[in-house]
């Protein structure tokens, strides 16, 4: 399974002061890019471990409610959005 990291509320998607900090601690020890930003994947190892080290409440920003969701491996995936409240969605193919 994978987990990803959505907001499970309406507001949108933003890490706390002290999220941000942990994840710039966890990055540099795997010299990756220490900041996190909205470019990045919701589905990237340091973001997961810093949601389930601090849990869903201390992780959000005052406007967001994160959650861990698990998908099957194999799913083709994206993140759809209503008024700042997210899900996972399989994509699918669309013409216009």
């Amino acid at each position: 399974m994978r987990k990803v990291v959505i907001n499970s509320d309406f507001g949108g998607f933003g890490l706390s002061t002290e999220a941000r900090t942990l994840y710039k601690e966890l990055a540099a020890k795997l010299g990756r890019p220490e900041t996190y930003n909205y470019d990045s994947s919701r589905d990237d190892p340091i973001l997961i471990q810093v949601v389930e080290t601090l849990g869903p409440k201390a992780a959000g920003h005052k406007i967001s409610k994160l959650k861990i969701v698990e998908i099957p491996i194999d799913v083709d995936w994206e993140i759809k959005e209503y008024d700042g409240g997210e899900w996972v969605a399989e994509k699918h193919r669309t013409w216009s």
